[in-house]
């Protein structure tokens, strides 16, 4: 009998080919409320970034849009068909404001962490693997600007930075540089501990011995591994990315809300709104903030107890079975102690007598 070759190659088994989700080995390491906690942060948080990115085409308004068809909105509306969220006291539509007030704030945290991990990460680097004076100098700023109250800092970086602009790039990017000087002493803080930590190590030694250069040390062969705690770091400065920059347009030193929304300026106005018991001006912006800080904090909470090696070893010792709990599966699944076992008189004797 012939034998045809084809030149087909044979087809491969189902299951060969695995898909890589981001994201999924990390979910796999999580377990019963960790992981519910992690999903519940991951959806608070990729919905705020829906919203963010789709603002214009959620909001029904603009967002400081106070009239439409030529027609002014009523002021201090309370929620109806027209107006979800009601309408502030200079009559603009709460909902739209609060919808694009996310899109500003995604922008400030975007900003605000890009700067403070280009800056303080190559300043840890170099200050932890360079030591001496450098180190003592990098330190000694560094600790001077963590030990300034963290708002006021913020306060007066954006008074010098804004000049006096209100334009909204011009009141983003001072926002975001405020918020970066207060960042950049934490990323510094981290990279500098662990860059000390691991420039010891064989690998960098052997990278130095060949004749690498310092900066090639550096950012190929350290700054891969000090870097593992930064995930957290910047899902937890994400939300105190929000509350200082609610606190700058509480305190007035924000964005003009001509010039973009924002919700720490809206809560200030609604202050008065209290007193008088319209609620929805305040109540919802209010939420906004929660919302967004809520999810940020479960996701770094559940991210530093998959990653931190110390809180995986307490998990795993106190989910190990105790005695009488290994004592009473073994039982359960046949498995009998050699001194017991039937068949062996004699071991049990000897046993005895010893």
């Amino acid at each position: 009998m012939t034998t045809i070759e084809t030149g087909v190659a044979a087809p491969v088994p189902p299951g060969r080919f695995k898909l890589k989700i981001p994201g999924l080995a990390l979910m796999r390491m999580t377990h019963g409320l960790q992981r519910a906690t992690l999903l519940f942060g991951l959806v608070l948080v990729a919905g705020f970034i829906l919203v963010a990115v789709f603002a214009p085409l959620i909001a029904p308004y603009g967002f400081a849009q106070s009239m439409s068809d030529g027609v002014d909105f009523a002021r201090q509306q309370a929620p109806s068909g027209a107006h979800w969220f009601g309408t502030s006291v200079r009559g603009e539509d709460v909902f739209s404001r609060v919808i694009f007030g996310a899109r500003t704030a995604l922008s400030v945290i975007a900003v605000s962490l890009v700067l403070s991990l280009i800056v303080g990460v190559p300043l840890g680097l170099v200050s932890g693997y360079l030591g001496r004076w450098v180190d003592r100098i990098l330190v000694l700023f560094m600790d001077a600007m963590y030990a300034f109250p963290s708002l006021l800092l913020a306060i007066v970086v954006s008074i010098v930075v804004s000049g006096g602009q209100s334009s909204s790039f011009g009141g983003i990017l001072s926002a975001a540089i405020a918020i970066t000087v207060i960042f950049v002493p934490q990323y510094f803080r981290v990279v500098r501990n662990a860059t000390i930590a691991v420039k010891q190590e064989p690998y960098v030694d052997a990278a130095r011995v060949t004749g690498a250069s310092t900066t090639r040390i550096l950012f190929r062969h350290i700054l891969a591994n000090v870097t593992q705690s930064l995930p957290v770091l910047i899902t937890l400065n994400g939300a105190e990315a929000i509350l200082t920059l609610a606190g700058l347009g509480f305190l007035g030193f924000g964005i003009e809300p001509t010039q973009a929304a924002e919700w720490g300026f809206d809560l200030n106005k609604a202050l008065s709104d209290v007193s008088n018991g319209i609620w929805w001006t305040g109540i919802f912006p209010g939420l906004a903030i929660v919302t967004v800080v809520l999810g940020m904090t479960l996701v770094g909470e559940s991210l530093n107890e998959v990653l931190n090696p110390l809180l995986r070893t307490r998990r795993a010792a106190a989910a190990a079975p105790t005695e009488p709990e290994l004592a009473a599966t073994e039982a359960e699944i046949g498995v009998v102690a050699p001194e017991i076992a039937p068949g062996m008189p004699e071991l049990s004797k000897e046993a005895g007598d010893a």
